[in-house]
This record gives structure tokens, sequence and C-alpha cells, in this order.
């Protein structure tokens, strides 16, 4: 029996201006699963992860996420934000704070709102503590995180995803403003964990190589429509080109536009 994570069915996304981010599209990922979004900027990648999380509306279309069922109203969408970790391209982490108060945050949803105000249990910070060894940070746990590199940084942001004990795993170019050898460590850990755990991981990527390094199924976007779909071994040079070539891409005013970041931070403590 295939263990679903989510499924998505029909996902349409058209902003104010009548552009289309997303259409019509199908998604399916399984537990341990390791699915690489591949994509140019504006083909849909960003929006398909925030329909994931909530962060954007769909026009249509329908998410169904394992036990859960569909998620509709905000009841549903908080228990699956729950124990769906979040990987940003630029962090999101509180400077100031230490890595360990960072990725304590990862444990929020697991509280009432007034009991966030307070110190967490021990248990939490035991969880977070555990978070941060995994990803070989365990000595930097009361450091700054805006003192980190930023690998480093990336690190602390996985611990947090991790720290909410994750059945799913987002992650929007999270190794995009990193060097390639620091890029390749970053995913490394994330991909090892992800198998380790059996967590399935949505990730979104725009580097080739990467994707097919470690990908178990990649799934390519343009203009806002899944153009390939396929494990890595099929990504030849026909569907690099339907991926960026434009071929198959759908033109005139329903023509993806750029994903909006504004919605990012929230999502850390919602």
């Amino acid at each position: 029996m295939i263990d679903r994570v989510l499924r998505l069915h029909g996902a349409t996304v058209t902003y104010a201006n009548g552009r289309r981010a997303l259409a019509h599209v199908d998604l399916e990922v399984r537990s341990g699963e390791f699915l690489v979004l591949l994509g140019p900027s504006g083909a849909g990648k960003s929006t398909l992860l925030r329909c994931l999380n909530g962060l954007v509306s769909m026009g249509e279309g329908t998410l169904v996420a394992g036990r859960l069922g569909v998620v509709r109203g905000p009841a549903a969408l908080r228990a699956f934000r729950k124990r769906t970790g979040m990987v940003f391209q630029q962090h999101q982490l509180i400077g100031r704070l230490s890595a360990l108060a960072n990725v304590l945050t990862g444990r929020l949803g697991y509280h009432s709102p007034w009991r966030t105000l307070m110190p967490l249990p021990r248990g939490d910070k035991m969880i977070a503590l555990h978070a941060l060894d995994r990803v070989g940070l365990l000595d930097r746990a009361l450091h700054r995180v805006d003192q980190l590199s930023g690998g480093e940084q990336q690190r602390v942001g996985v611990a947090r995803a991790l720290a909410q004990e994750p059945r799913l795993l987002l992650a929007d170019e999270p190794v995009a403003s990193l060097d390639p050898a620091t890029a390749a460590h970053v995913l490394t850990l994330m991909h090892a964990i992800c198998k380790s755990d059996r967590i399935a991981a949505v990730v979104s990527l725009h580097q080739v190589s990467l994707a097919r390094r470690f990908a178990d199924r990649i799934v390519g976007l343009a203009g806002g429509a899944v153009v390939f779909e396929d494990r890595p071994e099929a990504l030849d040079a026909a569907a690099l080109a339907r991926i960026y070539g434009g071929e198959g891409r759908p033109v005139g005013p329903h023509a993806a536009q750029p994903h909006e970041a504004s919605a990012d931070a929230a999502y850390v403590t919602a």
C-alpha cells in the first residue's frame, strides 16, 4: 500500500491582475520521497509550494493530506502545518536570537497561543537540541544566528523544520544563496535525514545537476503547468527544452508571474 503524504488535485492560482501562476496542477507525494521541482523563474515553483502550506489560496483545486483528509478551513490548516516543515531561501531566522531559540519556534504549533508566551517545556528544548545535533550544530546552540555563516544559518533553518517532527518538508530554493560545496552539503544532510525518518520532501531547485543527484522524482514546471514528471534519468535534452526552452508553455494573459515572498515569515510562527 502506497503511503501518500499529500495529494494536490487541479491546483489553479490566478492573481488579481489576471495572470495565472498555476494551471490545473496535480501532484502526489509519498512518504520518504525526495521530490524536486525544476523550472525557470516565474514557472510556478514557489507558488506551488505556497499552495502546499496554505500561504497562497487556490482559486480551484483540492489538497488532501494523509490521515487529515481534505485540508479545508483554519483548524485543518493548523493541524496540517504543525507537521509540515518549511525551509526558506533567505532562512527567515531572528538574527539576535540564539540558534536554539530559533529552532524552538518550530515547536510553537504544538502549544496554545497563551502557552507560547512562557518558556517552552524541557521536552521541547530536548527536541530542539536533538535537531541541532542532527545538522551538526549542537556546539552552536547558544550562538546568535547572525554570527553564523550562511550555510550554518540554513542548517539552523533545517533544524527548525525538524523540530516540528514533520511528515512533510517543503524547501523553496534552499541552497540558492550558497556556494556549490555548501549547497551540496546542505542538500546531502536534508536528503539523508528525510530518507532516515521517512519524511516526504518537496524541494524547488534551479540547479539541474543537484536535481539529478538527489531527486527520486523530478517535476518540471513551465508557465504554471507541469511539462515533465519522471525519474532523474529521464531528464534528457528534450525534457530540459520543454522545461526551460518554452515548449508547452502557456502564453498571453495566463503566463505565470514571479512569486511574492512577503508571506514567508508569517508561516514560520503560524
